[in-house]
């Protein structure tokens, strides 16, 4: 804590992300947001992934078989390992939502795991939760604050997953290759080879 910092939260091999991998390539912390019009009002709503889960032939990056297309450097084990984690996902919003509502945008995550190919095996340990910094810290016996109504939530709804595959990428994206105890290693996954696939498949245009 007597290090947290404000502005552009660390990616990548930081923090509790530093011994992570997902898809079998090194992972870490990814984050993503969305704003959102709801209404006369404008709400944001962020993403923090700790992505250490899931198989190298599962990994989907725009709906691309990005994986099977990458299926070289894979991790080194030079002492046995367990071969798949689980992924912990925090979303915060300013969106005035009650628990139920916030439990709501929580489920939402597990749809942003998928697009990435994750799904959540027998072992998985994953982890979601959701919470609203609008909610007032309490200071009597009796208060009062609006909040959302259900039919207004659908914009946060889709929302959630949209940042929770993006933050898992960027956790991708942003690690780098990492040689840990034992001499296992675990290699980043290759930028350029990564343009290369998306371009196969029409998803990335140009440079």
């Amino acid at each position: 804590m007597d290090r947290a910092t404000s502005g552009a939260v660390e990616e990548g091999n930081v923090g509790g992300g530093t011994g992570n991998r997902a898809f079998g390539f090194k992972a870490g912390i990814g984050t993503a947001s969305r704003v959102i019009a709801i209404g006369e009002d404008r709400l944001c709503l962020a993403a923090l992934v700790q992505a250490n889960f899931a198989r190298r032939d599962n990994l989907i990056v725009a709906g691309v078989p990005v994986g099977k297309e990458i299926s070289d450097l894979q991790p080194e084990f030079h002492k046995e390992v367990e071969k798949e984690g689980s992924i912990l996902i925090v979303i915060a919003t300013d969106a005035p939502l009650l628990s139920q509502q916030l439990k709501r945008v929580a489920k939402r995550a597990a749809l942003g795991v998928a697009r990435t190919g994750g799904v959540s095996t027998n072992s998985s340990g994953d982890l979601f939760i959701a919470f609203s910094t609008a909610v007032p810290v309490p200071a009597g016996m009796h208060q009062q604050w609006s909040t959302l109504r259900n039919d207004a939530l659908d914009p946060l709804l889709a929302a959630t997953p949209q940042a929770i595959e993006e933050a898992i990428i960027n956790a991708l994206v942003a690690a780098k290759t990492m040689e840990g105890i034992d001499n296992n290693t675990f290699y980043a996954l290759p930028h350029e080879r990564l343009r290369e696939v998306l371009r196969k498949y029409n998803r990335l245009l140009g440079n």
